[in-house]
């Protein structure tokens, strides 16, 4: 099955459902059942505010240390317990978009893809919908058991078996 690496936070936004678009700087033509490994790195970048990650992710807190400005901490320095280095869920992606605009008038923090499709609220806040991108769109997710497995850039063929 094809499988792709994501880091925490982003691997357990679209394990839960709050994630339905996976941003990267190249496109794929693949569609079809696709793994979500979460990487091994706990290190996470880009990620300038708690919030909304922690309020999505909340059932996986155990406590929220107080953490201001940009932050480049251990998701276990604040409290939270998410899957390295596993499989998480199974996915279907089942398109792939050009991010074509950033900003747009009528909405300060949202994106317009290739085909109109405005994206806005947490999605955009999850993602970088920089112009030029690409919005890898997932469909149909399922959060199974984590199943250990060593994690490759970009797309790669795990081993283990579809629920």
């Amino acid at each position: 099955m094809k499988a792709i690496t994501i880091l925490q936070p982003f691997a357990s936004l679209i394990a839960c459902g709050a994630k339905q678009i996976e941003t990267r700087s190249w496109p794929t033509k693949y569609r079809g059942p696709i793994a979500i490994h979460a990487g091994v790195s706990k290190k996470y970048y880009g990620i300038e505010h708690k919030e909304p990650f922690f309020s999505v992710l909340e059932d996986q807190i155990t406590t929220i240390a107080d953490v201001g400005g940009p932050v480049e901490a251990e998701w276990d320095e604040v409290g939270v317990d998410l899957p390295y280095g596993a499989v998480i869920a199974i996915a279907d992606l089942v398109d792939c978009l050009q991010v074509s605009a950033t900003f747009n008038d009528t909405e300060p923090f949202a994106a317009t893809l290739e085909n109109l499709r405005s994206v806005n609220g947490n999605e955009f806040m999850f993602g970088d919908y920089t112009p030029g991108r690409y919005a890898w769109m997932l469909a149909n997710v399922r959060r199974i058991e984590p199943v250990p497995a060593k994690g490759m850039q970009r797309i790669w063929e795990w081993e283990g078996q579809q629920p």
